[in-house]
């Protein structure tokens, strides 16, 4: 039989065969854990030959894409290209501690140490994470789903006859974290005493929201917020949402009864349908027409409004000065 045929039988015959090969057990020296959340701190963790280290994910990983791992080498492993793989894994068991262990973990990576002394990973940890491979930077083409952490980067010696002093070269390795470029939001709605738990609909860039209780993951920057009620005031306003931040979205909902506010002279009268304004202070009216009428001595000034539900009005009175110059 052909040996394609033959392969293509086998695969046929055993569809899980690929899984099971990138599974290995090994034995290695796990130097140190890390764990990487959005704000983790940059520790570094010394790797010799022959050893590991575990990176494990913090618990919220909403605004993570991926892991950087940055690794330094020392200045004598530039002449030994090619003497070192790297190999990355997940679905470690068991869950090491640091010293010598026997492990079963799936192989997600594996390649050359390149020859320089700053060599960078970025694993995906999402689907749609937008990592590229670079001259700089190697992006493995597996994801490493949170669901399969902890994660284990290992150094393995594949060359043989290397002298001692290759066998006794410690790496630095740092783990960061990759943002998305999201935020977070957590609505606090905030009621007048005597208009509680009335109904209402926010829309945030024009989405409907269905949970205000849940905080709503949205892209950095500037977003709109719009608030539709019946019993309150409508709100439109906008907000900026931080990277890997949850702010609070502070909702002030307030009485939709329409409010007029005047400005005039101190020595100007007020008067709203024919009754003297006494007081400065907002005053709250109707939905409908309106008469104001300014007067200031025998100087009077009437102007008719059309007041609608849930607006503010600033009625002002200008008294203003023109001068011509004439030749």
């Amino acid at each position: 039989m052909p040996k394609v045929i033959l392969i293509l039988a086998i695969f046929l015959l055993f569809p899980n065969i690929w899984l099971q090969a990138q599974v290995e057990s090994f034995r290695t020296v796990v130097e140190g854990t890390v764990e990487v959340f959005p704000g983790s701190a940059e520790t570094p963790v010394s790797i010799g030959i022959n050893s590991s280290v575990i990176i494990n994910l913090g618990v919220d990983v909403r605004f993570l894409r991926g892991i950087e791992l940055e690794i330094t080498a020392p200045q004598g492993w530039l002449p030994y290209r090619g003497a070192l793989v790297m190999m990355m894994y997940n679905n470690i068991n068991p869950q090491a501690a640091s010293g010598i262990s026997d492990l079963v973990g799936n192989r997600i990576a594996f390649e050359p140490l390149p020859s320089r002394l700053r060599i960078i990973y970025q694993i995906p940890i999402r689907n749609q994470h937008g990592l590229r491979t670079t001259t700089t930077v190697s992006v493995p083409s597996s994801i490493a789903q949170p669901a399969t952490f902890p994660l284990m980067f290992r150094l393995m010696q594949v060359t043989k006859g290397l002298p001692d002093s290759f066998e006794q070269m410690r790496f630095s390795l740092v783990a960061r974290p990759i943002l998305s470029d999201e935020g977070a939001v957590r609505i606090v709605p905030r009621f007048p005493p005597q208009l509680r738990n009335r109904p209402f609909t926010v829309y945030i860039n024009d989405n409907i929201i269905t949970n205000i209780s849940e905080q709503i993951v949205l892209r950095e920057g500037e977003n709109h917020l719009v608030v539709l009620s019946e019993d309150y005031r409508n709100i439109s306003r906008r907000f900026v949402v931080e990277r890997a931040r949850v702010i609070d979205l502070i909702i002030e909902f307030q009485d939709p009864t329409p409010i007029i506010i005047f400005e005039a002279p101190q020595n100007a009268q007020i008067f709203l349908n024919n009754s003297l304004v006494r007081s400065r202070d907002p005053v709250t009216v109707e939905p409908g027409t309106h008469e104001v009428r300014f007067q200031v001595g025998d100087y009077t000034v009437i102007r008719t409004l059309n007041i609608q539900r849930g607006k503010t009005y600033r009625v002002a009175m200008a008294i203003d000065l023109t001068i011509h110059e004439e030749d």
